[in-house]
Order: C-alpha cells, then sequence, then structure tokens
C-alpha cells in the first residue's frame, strides 16, 4: 500500500488540532499538550511529536507514571518514556465517498448511550467512552427495536471531520450496513463544506479495502500508541 502526503497539515497532528479548535469546549490543555475529558476521549497530545518541551508538559499534565495514547505519523516514545502498546495503521481521506442519505439510519444521542457501549464492547471498533457521542454526529441503524450498527463523527480539525466507531453486530454483518452509514454520516460533513477522513489499523486489511471501495485513498502511515510517561523520582513527593 502506497502512502501519499496530501491535504492540510492540521491532519498531521489530528487530535491537537481539534482540542484546540472544534473541540475546545472537552480540551484540558497544559503548555504545549492538551488530551480530552477523560469521559469524552482517552486521546492526548503535544502540539509537535518533535518538540521535547511539549512532551514534558504532556508528561506533567498526565503524571509520572501514567499511561497516555497518543496518534501521530512516525512516532516514537521520547527520551524517559516507555511504550506500553503500538499499532501502526493509517489515516485515509475520502475526497470521492458518496454523500447518501439513509432512511433507516436514526440520530442518536444521551438516551441511547448504554446501547452504542454496549455494541461498542461486542464489535470493538476502537476508543469510546460515554460522553464520545458528543463529540459529532452519530447515527444507528436498528433491527428489532435494537441498535445493530452505528457510525459517527469523532475527530475535528480544520476542514476535515474523522468518521468512526463504524461498527456492527456479528449478526448483521455483510448487509452493506456499514457503507450505508459512512456515506450517511457523509451527508452531515460536506454540507459543512469538510471532508472525510478515518484511521485504521494497517492489520485491518478488510476494512482498509471497504474504505477504498467506497472512494478513500491513503494519505499516512500513523502510529496508534499507548506511552507512560517518565516515573515519579525516587525520593521526591
Amino acid at each position: 500500500m502506497t502512502s501519499s502526503r496530501v491535504g492540510a497539515t492540521a491532519l498531521d497532528n489530528p487530535i491537537w488540532a481539534s482540542l484546540t479548535g472544534a473541540h475546545a469546549r472537552f480540551a484540558q490543555l497544559h503548555g504545549r499538550a492538551g488530551r480530552y475529558r477523560p469521559d469524552v476521549s482517552s486521546f492526548e497530545a503535544p502540539a509537535d511529536v518533535a518538540d521535547p518541551r511539549a512532551w514534558a508538559d504532556l508528561a506533567e499534565l498526565a503524571g509520572p507514571g501514567a499511561e497516555v495514547f497518543v496518534a501521530a505519523p512516525a512516532l516514537t516514545p521520547p527520551p524517559g518514556w516507555t511504550a506500553a502498546r503500538m499499532i501502526e495503521g493509517v489515516q485515509m481521506v475520502g475526497d470521492a465517498l458518496e454523500a447518501v442519505e439513509d432512511a433507516e439510519a436514526v440520530v442518536l444521542g444521551d438516551a441511547d448511550v448504554a446501547e452504542v457501549l454496549d455494541l461498542v464492547e461486542r464489535t470493538r471498533p476502537g476508543p469510546f467512552r460515554p460522553r464520545t457521542i458528543e463529540m459529532g454526529a452519530y447515527l444507528g441503524i436498528r433491527r428489532g427495536g435494537a441498535l445493530v450498527a452505528m457510525a459517527g463523527e469523532r475527530l475535528h480539525p480544520p476542514g476535515y471531520t474523522e468518521i468512526s466507531a463504524v461498527c456492527t453486530d456479528p449478526a448483521f454483518r455483510g448487509q452493506g450496513l456499514a457503507a450505508r452509514l459512512m456515506k450517511a454520516v457523509a451527508v452531515g460533513i460536506r454540507a459543512r463544506e469538510e471532508t472525510p477522513f478515518l484511521h485504521a489499523a494497517s492489520f485491518n486489511t478488510g476494512a482498509i479495502r471497504l474504505y477504498e471501495r467506497l472512494g478513500f485513498t491513503v494519505r499516512s502511515e500513523i502510529t496508534f500508541a499507548v506511552f507512560r510517561t517518565p516515573g515519579a523520582t525516587p525520593g521526591i513527593a
């Protein structure tokens, strides 16, 4: 798979661009670092992954020995930090994704959070917290009254919106529900004159092929990592 470096530089650090832009109301900032409120999202970010001061600010924000969840191209732990988990992935931009209204798609809100979290637990589309649904518009499809598929908006750097939490109950896969919901979510994104993008783990080749068929192309490789901040210095309270 060949990656291409195209588009806005905000996509190089979409977490920070979101925290300091459209999602500022969810942000906890400290110097040149920030994170989402824990009940909204697990993402954290330095303003610049090449800036040691930004990593130091992130360490102060998180606390000694804490785990932080970051994502950026060519990501490596800074000195004194350790990598707990690392997953290689791709960032894809949906310039050609068709936006199509779906009569069966329903808007998901606070009253649906319990069902949403249950579907996430069973399908594992990625990190999802009780207030993640507030990050953007989420749509779902119900069958027999039960939520069986969903997709929604997550990161929101300038000019772009991430499509995320794309998942379908195993009993209802193979019916094209995920593709339909992604196109339906794109309606709102296009209405704001923004471009859809998404992230996928490199090993998830089936999903990547689906996204390519829907009109996404790989923009860059990206690393999803859980890093542990430097521990407390012995003898210092």
